[in-house]
Parts: C-alpha cells; sequence; structure tokens
C-alpha cells in the first residue's frame, strides 16, 4: 500500500489572518489524500507589539531563537523530526530566516521538494539592487516549486528565468466573509447616526482612509488633497480610521479642519459602519490586502503608481475597480471630484469592486493552493 504523501509548510509566526486559510487547506489537501502539517513559531520581540498572532491546536509549535543584527531581526525556526520525511516542505522566502538555509540544500541530496512562498522581492525595499535583494535573487530559482503571492509575482519569477509551469499563482485574501457580514448588518440609523456625530451633511460625499499610520502611507498627502477637494466640493469630509506612529502628526494636521476627523482604530461593525458611510477610499500611498475591504464594500479606492505597494496592488485594475492616479496633488484631486460628480462612472467603478471582491478570497486562495502541492507532487517526484 502506498504511503500517504506528507506536505509541511512552515511559517516563522502565525498570524492571525491566516487561520482560516490553513483551516480551508488542510481539509482541502485531506480530500486529496495528502497530510498537511503546519509548524509555526512565534513573533520576534519588534514584532510582538502587533499582536496579531493566531492559534491554530493541531499546528506544531516551535520556539524560534532570534539575533538583532544590523537593525533586523535574523531567526532560526527548529524543525520537528517527526516531519523529516514529508515530500514537500514549503518555507517562506524570507533573507533572515537562516533555518531556511538548510532546506534549500537538503534538496540536492534528501528524496524531498522544497518550495517557496513569498513576494520574490522586497517591494518596499529602498535598496532594490543592495546586497539584500540581489542575494533574494540570487536564490529565487533553488526551489523546486513557487507558491507566488500575485500575478506581480509570477511575472517577476518568469522574467528571471523561473519555469511558469512550477509557479502556483494564490491571489494572496483574507478571510473577508466575516467582513462581509459586518457590512450588511450596518443600519441605516447607524449610519445616520455616525453623520450627526461626526456633523456630516446628509448626502455629502465622504473620503476614508484605513489603515496603519505611518510615513509609507503618505498622510500629508492625503490632508494635501482633501484640502483641494473641500474647495471644490464644500461639503466634502475626511475620515481616518486606524493608528500608528504618524497619528499625532495627524492630529495636528486635523485641528484646524473640523470637517477631517481621525476615530482611531475600528474593528468589526464599528469598522464596517465608516465603509459604509465612506463614498471614496484616499490611499494615495502603499496598497496591501486592505484594498479587499474597500472591494467588499464596494467603495472604489484612488492610489498612485508610484507608490511603494505590495504585491496585491495587482488586484486593483484602473479605471475599473478603482483608480491609479497621477502622484500629482491637482491632478489626482481632479480624479476624486470627477469620480464623487460623475454618478454614472462611480456607480460603475463600485459595481466592479463589489464584483472583484468575490474573485479574491481565503477560500480560492486555499483551492489554489492545494491543486499547487498536488501538481507539484505529480510533476517533480
Amino acid at each position: 500500500m502506498r504511503k500517504k504523501r506528507q506536505v509541511t509548510v512552515l511559517q516563522h509566526r502565525l498570524v492571525h489572518y491566516r487561520v482560516a486559510f490553513f483551516e480551508h487547506l488542510r481539509d482541502l489537501l485531506s480530500e486529496r489524500g495528502i497530510e498537511f502539517h503546519l509548524v509555526h513559531g512565534q513573533a520576534s520581540p519588534s514584532e510582538a507589539a502587533k499582536k496579531d498572532e493566531g492559534m491554530i491546536e493541531w499546528a506544531d509549535r516551535v520556539v524560534n531563537r532570534f539575533w538583532r543584527v544590523g537593525g533586523k531581526d535574523l531567526l532560526w525556526q527548529p524543525f520537528p523530526k517527526l516531519l523529516g520525511n514529508s515530500d514537500l516542505i514549503v518555507v517562506m522566502q524570507e533573507n533572515r530566516i537562516l533555518s531556511n538555509y538548510p532546506f534549500l540544500l537538503r534538496r540536492k541530496y534528501k528524496n524531498s521538494c522544497i518550495a517557496y512562498w513569498g513576494h520574490g522581492r522586497n517591494h518596499q525595499s529602498t535598496a532594490p539592487v543592495g546586497l539584500r535583494e540581489r542575494w533574494k535573487k540570487t536564490l529565487l530559482c533553488s526551489v523546486d516549486w513557487w507558491f507566488a503571492y500575485t500575478k506581480c509575482t509570477v511575472d517577476y519569477l518568469v522574467a528571471q528565468g523561473f519555469p511558469e509551469n512550477r509557479i502556483t499563482c494564490l491571489n494572496n485574501a483574507i478571510d473577508t466573509s466575516q467582513f462581509q457580514q459586518d457590512l450588511q448588518a450596518v443600519s441605516e440609523s447607524t449610519i445616520n447616526s455616525l453623520r450627526q456625530e461626526l456633523r456630516l451633511d446628509k448626502g455629502s460625499p465622504v473620503g476614508l482612509y484605513c489603515g496603519s499610520l505611518y510615513p509609507e502611507k503618505r498622510l500629508d498627502f492625503i490632508v494635501a488633497v482633501a484640502d483641494i477637494v473641500r474647495q471644490r466640493l464644500e461639503n466634502f469630509s475626511m475620515i481616518v480610521i486606524g493608528d500608528g506612529p504618524s497619528a499625532i502628526d495627524l492630529q495636528v494636521s486635523f485641528a484646524n479642519r473640523p470637517w477631517a476627523h481621525w476615530v482611531g482604530p475600528k474593528k468589526g461593525i464599528e469598522k464596517a459602519a465608516y465603509f459604509r458611510l465612506a463614498d471614496v477610499v484616499l490611499n494615495p500611498g502603499l496598497v496591501g490586502l486592505h484594498v479587499l475591504d474597500a472591494f467588499c464594500a464596494g467603495v472604489p479606492m484612488i492610489t498612485t503608481a508610484t507608490a511603494m505597494h505590495s504585491p496585491e496592488i495587482a488586484y486593483l485594475e484602473d479605471g475599473v475597480n478603482g483608480i491609479i492616479a497621477s502622484d500629482d496633488l491637482g491632478e489626482y484631486a481632479n480624479v476624486v471630484v470627477r469620480l464623487l460628480r460623475d454618478q454614472t462612472y462611480y456607480r460603475k467603478v463600485s459595481e466592479a469592486a463589489l464584483s472583484t471582491s468575490k474573485l479574491y478570497t481565503v477560500e480560492e486562495m486555499a483551492n489554489r493552493f492545494a491543486d499547487g502541492v498536488y501538481r507539484c507532487l505529480q510533476v517533480v517526484k
């Protein structure tokens, strides 16, 4: 009798938004007769402040070792000996995970496949041709398979010479089902109460930003654009959800703008209420997974082409389900005003955003990962 195939995925830490994904993946692989194991450690001291770790009872939890070198966390993640005979081992593509390198070497003498899961390159690197990025590029083709975050990663890998038939495009996602339920649960009376609380006129256009507050998010650009839009649409208001190191500067900027509101971090139905209230999401800086929130709410997002976006920018199609505007303040503001004034155009973009939200789900991501695992075991082994 042929032994059951065994697949192990390593995560240096388990974040809460991956829990649903791994539960789905385990069930899908079990249906195909593949035994799935998840090995994870814990956050580094610098990551622990985020308080975003999740828990899965059936996962193998190990204790990482960390070293702080040159302002970066290096780590070693132990690997359970009982999983040493896994047919496929998937590691995160990160230079700093020192325990990855023995897996890359074992391809040459062990009867197991090794795969990367990652971005391909650091989209936020300030030194894209620096030593760290050159080292990452050197190792791109040192694995048997790739689990790529989005089409952006696939295109990059193919351009670097990795075989396209050994790449699985995951379309990275989070579990948006709860947010969709929260949006549906927000009543009109709740929206009206929120308008009264913020002193917003009924029907007045509202811009929204939701995310962490730090320089790469270009909050100063948001304030400047909001000023221009306010001059042209006198009842326009701006709301910012989130917290972070730039929160103090934002509060100072909003102090003399009674139509601009920083409401701090919001979750669940509270967060959903602000998205129901909003007409447009202004996000000129880095765009990542939070674009899915805008899609779910059917609120068009406007960003810029020059920001150091994460791979999920691939989901935003300019002029279709969102807008990629110029980096020029005046031109960006023109895009916002046009979208808010042209209701036919607005409805078209909004409806496309809602449709897009159905494509990028944690269930679909798990399906793609499971298919990739199966194909890898068939093709490579």
